[in-house]
């Protein structure tokens, strides 16, 4: 039925739509749900230590017994640099001011750990099926203990020079990650964003370039785009955006509201929450500050002084200074399950494809 069967053998997966990890936004109950329909539901562990992470796979095993992925960052993490985050705090200090907070107090230290040895234990215990990446790939010892545990691996591409890095360092399937994608960038031979490349141009250029299967990502939430996906050579795709509207989403209400409302113009590429580039909804501290900084601390650290902000807006009903992660198609997202969105963005694909080939 399907054009392409590369990921689907490789997987062992009914349908070829992977849910993307969305650190902080899904965990164990959507990666089952749409393990379950078929796809490859997956774990996000940027945000988790080793013993969540041991008690998110533990519920994911409880409930299902299909391929899961298991989805770690692997930046190298940046030293601190005090007189760049004084001058961050100081760009924020009159948002504290209006808010009535101590802009002297330390904030709390928001969480995106790389891989590392505990998390390797981790893959080597639990032994899931598939282990991704973000930011390229971790150390060469870390990576081959990963493969020697017979865990298939994918990482994301953002230019046609990252895919094949990705291949010839021992990737299984590779991510095309267009400029469209919710969610941090997974750049990691670049930092230049104006030359970076969107999924309809990315895809093909991708495929031609390797040998292993590629998954579409950025800008698809629904059967045309997965179709789409397929006419350019994909294998299958990855969906994030249109997941967040689930109810095994974790995303907060504020979050949902503006996702709702949400028209294609109205995201854009910022690093004021964590340093690094990443699309989202547009906001208040977005406009003011951003979208893109030369003031923010190195990724992960310039969420730390957002934090308070970010906490006693939402208790005020506002989300000037939250992440409101998306991609450039949220306005097609629909109010779903996790299981029946994988089954009905399945079917809706089969039949784009359907026509294509009829209308030859």
């Amino acid at each position: 039925m399907w054009p392409n069967r590369r990921l689907l053998d490789l997987l062992h997966i009914e349908l070829p739509i992977v849910q993307a990890p969305m650190a902080g936004a899904s965990g164990s109950a959507m990666a089952v749900a749409t393990s379950e329909a078929g796809g490859l539901g997956s774990l996000p562990c940027a945000m988790l230590d080793a013993d969540k992470i041991r008690a998110e796979l533990g519920v994911i095993r409880q409930h299902t017994t299909k391929p899961i992925n298991v989805n770690f960052f692997c930046h190298t993490p940046a030293q601190p640099d005090a007189r760049q985050v004084a001058a961050w705090r100081a760009r924020l200090a009159a948002y504290y001011s209006e808010l009535g907070l101590d802009a002297s107090a330390l904030p709390p230290t928001v969480v995106r750990a790389p891989f590392d040895e505990a998390m390797c234990e981790v893959v080597e215990e639990q032994k899931p099926e598939l282990v991704s990446f973000h930011f390229g790939l971790p150390e060469p010892s870390l990576l081959r203990r990963v493969k020697a545990s017979r865990c298939l691996v994918m990482s994301s591409a953002t230019t046609v020079e990252e895919a094949r890095w990705l291949e010839a360092h021992g990737c299984d399937a590779i991510i095309a990650q267009g400029y469209e994608a919710g969610g941090h960038r997974g750049m990691f031979l670049t930092d230049e964003l104006s030359t970076q490349v969107g999924t309809l141009a990315l895809v093909p250029q991708v495929v031609d370039a390797v040998t292993v299967p590629v998954i579409a990502a950025g800008g698809i939430a629904d059967g045309r785009g997965i179709a789409a996906a397929f006419a350019l050579g994909a294998s299958g795709v990855q969906i994030g955006t249109a997941y967040l509207f689930t109810p095994e989403s974790l995303i907060s209400p504020l979050h949902r509201a503006a996702l709702r409302a949400a028209r294609d113009d109205q995201t854009a590429l910022t690093n004021v929450f964590s340093g690094r580039p990443a699309r989202g909804l547009m906001n208040r501290i977005m406009r003011e500050v951003g979208p893109m900084s030369d003031v923010t601390p190195a990724f992960p650290t310039a969420g730390n002084a957002l934090a308070p902000l970010k906490a006693k807006a939402e208790a005020a009903g506002v989300s000037d200074f939250s992440s409101l992660w998306s991609g450039q198609s949220a306005s097609l997202g629909r109010e779903m399950g996790a299981r029946d969105l994988t089954r009905q963005l399945a079917e809706e694909a089969l039949q784009q494809l359907a026509w294509l080939a009829s209308s030859r």
